[in-house]
């Protein structure tokens, strides 16, 4: 039977447990709070772009730039968005479910990864692999910049007739949804769009 004295020691020892968790549980509580200002902020920059693309497609003809050309190939590239680390529940999972669904990506896709988490799904599916960029948190314009003359170089080469992007389309700190998007040939598309769950 344990004693007076153990019993206080493990008093002590539960409180300094319960501080500790308290403060991981702030700076958690912080973390959150700005990645949910930060996917927040681009939303007006997407609702304008998605303007700017509707305005473009219906007052250009495919013939006027190569980007809106259709093409009648079934060749694709995919960019695949993802985290570097788990522990971010179903985040990753839904998406590399949706990416593995023959109904949003061809069999014969070849991807691009960003997020180390979708390159190692990626190469146990024994899916091919064409790049994998690694961009910090949070993602400079240099970085992005980078991942977007690829995927036009790719595309105006010919070598694929579409390019997608497979991402994680934050709605509230409940939700996320899984999407992939046409990006090339331009086309408007309906980013970060709020639903009601």
């Amino acid at each position: 039977m344990a004693n007076l004295r153990d019993i206080r020691r493990r008093i002590k020892s539960v409180k300094n447990t319960a501080q500790i968790t308290k403060a991981m549980q702030l700076v958690a509580a912080s973390k959150m709070k700005k990645a949910q200002d930060q996917a927040m902020s681009g939303r007006p920059y997407a609702d304008l772009l998605n303007k700017v693309l509707v305005n473009l497609k219906e007052q250009t003809s495919e013939e006027d730039h190569p980007l809106l050309k259709e093409r009648d190939g079934e060749k694709e590239l995919v960019i695949v968005v993802t985290t570097d680390k788990g522990l971010c529940g179903p985040l990753n999972t839904n998406l590399l479910r949706m990416v593995s669904d023959t109904e949003h990506v061809t069999k014969e896709a070849v991807f691009v990864t960003v997020g180390r988490k979708g390159s190692q799904a990626l190469s146990r599916m024994k899916r091919e692999l064409l790049a994998d960029f690694e961009i910090k948190d949070p993602a400079a314009f240099l970085e992005t910049k980078q991942i977007s003359e690829f995927a036009v170089e790719k595309f105006l080469s010919g070598e694929y007739d579409r390019v997608k992007v497979a991402f994680t389309n934050f709605i509230n700190t409940i939700s996320q949804e899984p999407m992939v998007e046409t990006l090339l040939p331009i086309r408007p598309i309906d980013l970060g769009r709020d639903k009601d769950f």
